[in-house]
């Protein structure tokens, strides 16, 4: 035996440790090991080379190194993942804290420039800058910039319609640049031109500030060098200029919070002087500022006011009001005296609100009738602010639902986040509906006031039901939850029924078939809205307006109307208990039924066609009446269940 064979056959001492095996010996199994140390210390990209390379030094086998440039790739997705999300963490950090520093709002400048700062940092820009509009001199000023070193480009002031913040103050849509004096798509300036020129920029991203549908500004980010700005980035800069906007609006309503409290103090100013009142006017002060502070409504400060007053004061609607009553108090600005009563119009911004009504008290010396204009101006501020709050949610309902429509966001994880802010459930069944005014309105704007009625409506509808709406195609779409009791019809005329009552005119609403798993299957809710639709023409054709249907109420026309003809569905829904009747007891139900309508209905002719006696078909018969019902040889419901045979055979595997 040759001595290195004879060696290997003695025991190993055990004090002595065996050498570790190479890495080109290592069992295949063991191949991602490396990779997983790698991925645990956050090593670079490069190190992921180095176990394949030391595999390859060592002469490995082919499948270890193989294996290794498997577990390599794998690791490196992993890796990539990782990163991803530690990136998207950042960005969902600094929104939160952006929204953190908004709801404590103090200095509007403050929170602009943290704003502009954390923006700058996500994307990894040079600079970063927001600009808003001035009104009053009909341009453009430079307001917050980070990254600057140029004097020049941060006091421009731009002409509307001038350079890329033009462009996107025009549009009201983001527009990117990758090399902007290359860029012919907006109005170069020398103005414009110089100051970008000083600074150094080259590619620019810019978004807008919106509030309402109106821009009030634009947010930036740039680079000094040419680059290409993902999705993703133009994305995270909208939601900072959102939140931008939102800390401008918030701005301006405490400004005019604070110059409303500013005339109730001139108010107690002028009170001051009679002794006899000083402390009534204090304790209505007190009184509407802690309802003010505590989220009071309207009413509350009705029944405040009424125990100041010792009186009876109400909040009405302006077509409640007296009309011309109403009118003198909203063109004075002073509560105004009808009969017995003294009204003080509610109003802001020239468009009237209501009216506060104290009843029954036709004396009132003029602090008391302060008092009473002061009440409703604190109501027009609780209305506007309850009205801002429920437009941005509305807003907010309606992004969703257009990104669901358009499939934009196709991150489940993300779309269930979005969903769960407006307390919805995308994981939840639900129903697409189409709801359409009836009536023609005589010119566009009285029309466009319809439609915005309807939005309004729907909008509410679906934040009380958890749902999502939005305006789309001179109509709204819905999207409700779908309760396990309700079918899809009974959704669409309650819905139409809600909004019909809701905005004074009828409304016809068409619903698609129920509709799941929505955050993984976000395309599904553009079939629904085409299915919906196409069932709302027909309703319309069909002079049923001011009703709701679903495809399943037409029959055998459903599956006209049904985006993916649901065949099988028809079927089922039709002659789906005799066909299961068939397969569980081995009968010839389904048989029998065609062969009774090919022979004209004749239990007689029927008995000769199948070779039974005539009692056999008679009893068939009878047991397909128990399953269908006992119209089902009515003419309607005999026309769908020959229908439904002949989609069965047709579906059905081909006979020999």
């Amino acid at each position: 035996m040759p001595r290195d064979h004879a060696q290997s056959a003695e025991p190993l001492d055990p004090g002595v440790r065996a050498p570790a095996p190479r890495a080109a010996d290592r069992a295949p199994g063991e191949a991602e090991t490396p990779f997983l140390e790698l991925l645990a210390r956050g090593a670079s990209a490069d190190a992921y080379e180095q176990p394949v390379l030391l595999a390859r030094a060592e002469d490995g086998p082919a499948e270890r190194i193989a294996a290794l440039e498997r577990a390599k790739l794998l690791a490196l997705r992993v890796r990539s993942e990782l990163e991803g999300r530690r990136r998207r963490e950042a960005e969902l950090s600094a929104l939160f804290e952006t929204a953190h520093d908004l709801a404590g709002l103090r200095d509007l400048d403050a929170v602009l420039r943290a704003i502009v700062q954390r923006a700058r940092s996500l994307l990894g820009t040079d600079v970063a800058y927001l600009s808003l509009n001035d009104p009053a001199r009909g341009d453009t000023y430079m307001r917050v910039t980070e990254g600057s070193v140029a004097a020049r480009f941060q006091q421009l002031r731009l002409g509307m319609g001038e350079g890329l913040g033009g462009l996107v103050a025009q549009t009201a849509r983001p527009y990117v640049t990758d090399d902007y004096f290359k860029d012919a798509r907006f109005q170069h300036t020398h103005n414009i031109d110089a100051g970008v020129r000083d600074e150094g920029l080259v590619a620019i991203l810019g978004v807008p500030l919106m509030l309402g549908h109106h821009v009030i500004g634009v947010l930036f980010a740039a680079d000094r060098r040419a680059r290409v700005f993902e999705r993703e980035q133009i994305a995270l800069l909208g939601s900072f200029a959102a939140l931008a906007a939102a800390a401008i609006d918030t701005a301006n309503l405490l400004a005019e919070t604070r110059s409303a409290l500013a005339e109730l103090e001139r108010a107690n100013e002028i009170i001051r002087d009679r002794s006899g009142v000083i402390e009534r006017a204090s304790d209505v002060h007190d009184r509407l500022a802690e309802l003010v502070l505590r989220g009071g409504g309207v009413h509350d400060v009705a029944a405040a006011v009424s125990q100041v007053l010792a009186g009876t004061v109400e909040f009405t609607e302006a077509a409640a009001a007296p009309a011309g009553a109403l009118e003198s108090s909203h063109a004075e600005g002073h509560a105004v005296r009808h009969e017995d009563d003294w009204i003080a119009a509610v109003s802001a911004g020239g468009e009237l609100l209501g009216a506060l009504v104290l009843r029954g008290h036709p004396g009132l010396d003029p602090v008391d009738q302060l008092t009473l204009e002061r009440a409703a101006m604190v109501t027009s501020l609780l209305l506007l602010a309850r009205r801002s709050a429920a437009e941005a949610e509305q807003r907010v309902r309606g992004e969703l639902l257009d990104d669901l429509l358009d499939a934009r966001d196709r991150d489940p994880r993300l779309l269930r986040d979005r969903a769960a802010r407006l307390r919805a459930d995308l994981d939840a069944t639900h129903v697409v509906l189409a709801a359409r005014l009836d009536a023609t309105a005589p010119d566009a704007d009285q029309e466009a006031d319809a439609r915005r009625r309807l939005w309004a409506a729907a909008s509410h509808l679906a934040a009380t039901r958890h749902g999502l709406a939005a305006a789309r195609d001179g109509g709204t779409v819905l999207l409700l939850p779908l309760d396990v009791r309700d079918t899809a019809t009974d959704l669409a005329r309650r819905t139409a029924r809600a909004l019909g009552t809701a905005v004074h005119e009828a409304v016809t609403v068409g619903a698609s078939a129920p509709v799941g798993d929505l955050a993984a299957r976000p395309e599904a809710v553009a079939a629904a809205y085409a299915e919906a639709r196409r069932c709302l023409d027909a309703l319309r054709l069909l002079n049923r307006s001011g009703d709701g249907a679903a495809a399943e109420d037409f029959g055998f026309l459903g599956l006209l109307l049904a985006g993916d003809r649901d065949i099988a569905g028809f079927v089922d829904r039709t002659i789906g208990q005799v066909v299961t009747y068939d397969e569980r007891r081995g009968t010839e139900l389904v048989r029998t039924l065609d062969a009774y309508f090919a022979c004209g209905m004749s239990p007689a002719r029927t008995k000769d066609e199948l070779h039974v006696h005539v009692n056999t078909v008679a009893q068939r018969l009878e047991r397909v009446g128990r399953l269908l019902g006992d119209d089902w040889q009515s003419p309607a419901r005999a026309l769908e269940i020959q229908l439904a045979l002949r989609l069965h055979r047709l579906s059905g595997p081909a006979q020999h």
